[in-house]
């Protein structure tokens, strides 16, 4: 019954954003600037008088994971900040770093990039590690912090966990149609050899931090939050978004019943809608 009612509602979102929909140009500029001892590539499109910074996932880009987003959200209610984290897409060099608290420091770059282009308050959208990353900069800069939606998100993980992470450590295990845009990207060396660290690297968590990411993280996060699910996530179980939603004080949870990890992509309209219902909420 709750999938029959979600394509019900899928149908009927799609029919009224397509009616209302403006598709903006993907081949805006993207340009970049010097945030503490790296030249951080970002994108900022619209003139909105609420500003979104979208954060992306693991070896993710600017248009490889915001695409639709960028491309439909309406430029006269956001202006739209994306970035490429440091060692990610075109925040390169250096190479992509995972030491210990790769997540605190994404979030302290993230930061200081909102400060070096004079954007004093900001809502936050980030997917999967973006999402990890969403949580830490909300507990962080609590009064820069307006909203957060985070989706394929997690705040520990689990041995269980860490097997799935596993499962696609391989590139050659991928599908072309998924490897080819992070081959395009990066070439395969460093797509292959970066994806083993990110795997590592969450080995290295389970073991040295007994699982955790950012729980500590949580409790301080006063922004009212959205978190979105794919209940058929392959990356995310359903027990971390019940948790985010447990912990955040002013969280609300919505479950996508036959989403898996990007139901940003997959469900872009119906997403999109449900961005802008919760950003039009008064604070």
């Amino acid at each position: 019954m709750m999938v029959l009612r979600f394509n019900k509602l899928l149908r009927n979102c799609s029919s009224l954003y397509k009616k209302n929909q403006t598709r903006y140009s993907s081949t805006e500029k993207q340009t970049k600037i010097k945030v503490n001892d790296i030249e951080i590539n970002y994108l900022k499109v619209g003139n909105g008088p609420q500003t979104l910074l979208l954060l992306p996932g693991a070896l993710g880009s600017i248009f490889t994971d915001f695409k639709p987003q960028i491309e439909t959200l309406n430029r006269e209610k956001y202006t739209i900040v994306a970035w490429d984290p440091p060692g990610y897409g075109f925040s390169r060099p250096p190479d992509r770093n995972f030491s210990p608290g790769f997540f605190y420091h994404d979030a302290d770059y993230a930061i200081s990039l909102m400060k070096s282009l004079q954007i004093d308050k900001y809502s936050l959208l980030g997917w999967s590690d973006g999402g990890i990353t969403a949580l830490i900069m909300a507990s962080k800069a609590v009064d820069r912090v307006e909203k957060l939606i985070v989706w394929g998100s997690n705040s520990y993980v689990t041995e269980k966990d860490v097997e799935l992470y596993e499962k696609i450590r391989d590139v050659q295990n991928w599908s072309p149609r998924m490897k080819q845009p992070f081959v395009e990207l990066y070439g395969e060396k460093y797509f292959s050899d970066t994806l083993n660290a990110w795997v590592d690297s969450f080995q290295i968590i389970l073991k040295e931090n007994g699982g955790d990411i950012c729980r500590e993280a949580l409790s301080k996060i006063n922004a009212p939050t959205l978190i979105l699910h794919g209940a058929q996530d392959p990356l995310v179980p359903m027990e971390h978004p019940v948790y985010l939603h447990k912990k955040i004080k002013y969280g609300s949870l919505k479950i996508y019943p036959e989403g898996k990890h990007n139901i940003h992509l997959r469900y872009a309209e119906l997403f999109n809608l449900e961005v802008d219902d919760f950003l039009a909420e008064d604070l």
